[in-house]
């Protein structure tokens, strides 16, 4: 039997900003796991310019009004809401009161969705899935390399069937040359628009015309760099002199020269409804460079077989689509809950990994920064096996080892286990209730290299989990 849920994406970047909600289903597998249905998008909202007030901070009372309208017209019901996820790209999220956006989303929609700012890796990640993970699994011998090109920033994803294995960001976009629309006067410089302008030697300030030969370098400017990553240099930006524009260095493995390359966010758009017959807009109708830019792709020998070979299955909303169908993973259904009312949690900061094969010192390491941190925390755990006596032995282990250190009844424990074992890993690591732990045991998730973890309430038997703060590489590595 399925059960109806909603999920959510929401996406703020430095240019517009956009919502969609959608209705999958809770359901049980053949082999007794739940897991989500393709989701069926039910709602998606207009993509308007993100609401940046004269000080240049963000316009919150606007962006309030924004979510509730959202959640009106996608009929989004507070005891159905599953996960999804609220991400504050580009130039918004170094904007001085993204924190406070983060606090009104989490403040309207509660703890099922992860929300955060300035994450470039997750931001990477979430556009490669949401743009092109079905591309690369129908092509899954190719490696394809993911350019999500916005306002304020590049971000990068390199992946091979459906799985990404490298990530990285750039501060290159659009919307750092700010212009009047429909003409090239100056309207605003970002910091990094300041120094490439002075880089390149163009004394250009706001309420100044740029010539064409000076929009032409700009463009050349950021063409060079991204052809770079693509050919396989060594260090893309090297020639530049720019390192400041290198927020999460991307270097190509050697294994995966000559990827197939595809675009996203607002430029993608633009090149892929160009190369689908849509004519040009008008002359920098959006007030930056995006046009520009993407009509430079278009004409770069470079991507042509690219462009005309491999299309991906989102162009300008891929990273709201990674947040609506990649950001909340379902939990196996035997968890342990070591304490009632203990979910949801939020912002759990993940200190470590474990495996059945690690000595007493490790693991006494490992649980000790959660045992220092305020709000708990969550070690990844693979025991490598389901039989008895091995998850026995390593629950008894942690067990012996957290009496040691007199691990606190109050503080919040998350072990985050592979193997469907969760409930009796449980019971041996707290010796079947006797010892007294806030401790959750989370099975059949898919570990990822991430800095925190958000876990949902529990709903029919299962938990939402989602991780942020994710590394730049992709899969989770256990070596030490």
């Amino acid at each position: 039997m399925a059960d109806r849920v909603q999920l959510v994406g929401l996406d703020f970047g430095s240019t517009t900003s956009s919502a969609v909600v959608a209705r999958t289903s809770l359901r049980r597998t053949a082999t007794g796991r739940m897991e989500l249905d393709a989701p069926e998008e039910t709602y998606r909202s207009e993509m308007v310019f993100t609401p940046i007030r004269a000080d240049d901070c963000i316009d919150l009372d606007k962006i309030k009004q924004l979510l509730d309208s959202w959640i009106e017209e996608g009929e989004v019901q507070a005891e159905q809401l599953f996960g999804g996820g609220a991400l504050l790209t580009g130039l918004t999220a170094q904007k001085e009161n993204a924190a406070a956006l983060v606090g009104l989303i989490r403040s309207r929609l509660g703890d099922a969705l992860v929300a955060t700012a300035d994450d470039p890796c997750l931001e990477s990640w979430l556009s490669f899935m949401g743009s092109c993970a079905s591309l690369s699994r129908q092509y899954p011998e190719k490696a394809i390399l993911n350019l999500d090109i916005g306002g304020g920033t590049t971000n990068l994803a390199l992946g091979c069937n459906g799985q990404v294995l490298r990530t990285g960001c750039l501060f290159l976009g659009a919307r750092h040359v700010q212009v009047i629309p429909g003409t090239y006067t100056i309207a605003k410089l970002s910091v990094y628009a300041r120094k490439v302008l002075a880089h390149l030697q163009i004394g250009k300030k706001p309420g100044d015309d740029l010539t064409k030969w000076e929009i032409e370098t700009l463009l050349t400017f950021s063409m060079s760099i991204l052809e770079a990553i693509c050919r396989g240099d060594a260090d893309p930006i090297a020639l530049t002199k720019m390192k400041e524009l290198e927020q999460v260095p991307f270097r190509m493995p050697t294994e995966f020269q000559d990827p197939i390359v595809t675009f996203s966010g607002g430029v993608g758009e633009l090149v892929y409804r160009q190369l689908h017959g849509v004519p040009w807009p008008t002359t920098t109708q959006f007030g930056d460079l995006g046009i520009d830019l993407a009509q430079r792709i278009v004409q770069a020998p470079i991507w042509q077989n690219s462009l005309r070979d491999f299309r991906p299955r989102s162009a300008g909303r891929a990273t709201v689509y990674g947040l609506l169908q990649h950001s909340t993973e379902v939990s196996g259904s035997t968890l342990f809950l070591g304490a009632p009312g203990i979910l949801p949690l939020s912002d759990i900061p993940i200190l470590g990994r474990l495996t059945a094969h690690d000595l007493d010192n490790r693991i006494h390491d490992v649980l000790s920064l959660v045992r220092r941190s305020s709000r708990g925390g969550c070690v990844q755990v693979r025991i490598g096996g389901i039989q008895t006596a091995v998850v026995r032995c390593f629950g008894e282990q942690i067990s012996r080892i957290l009496a040691e250190l007199a691990f606190p009844a109050t503080l919040p424990l998350v072990l985050l286990v592979q193997e469907n074992v969760g409930k009796v890993f449980g019971q041996f690591v707290t010796r079947w209730s006797a010892i007294p732990l806030q401790l959750l045991v989370i099975d059949e998730v898919t570990l990822r290299d991430a800095q925190y973890v958000q876990i949902g309430a529990p709903m029919h038997q299962v938990v939402p989990v989602s991780f942020f703060g994710l590394g730049p590489e992709g899969e989770m590595s256990w070596s030490a």
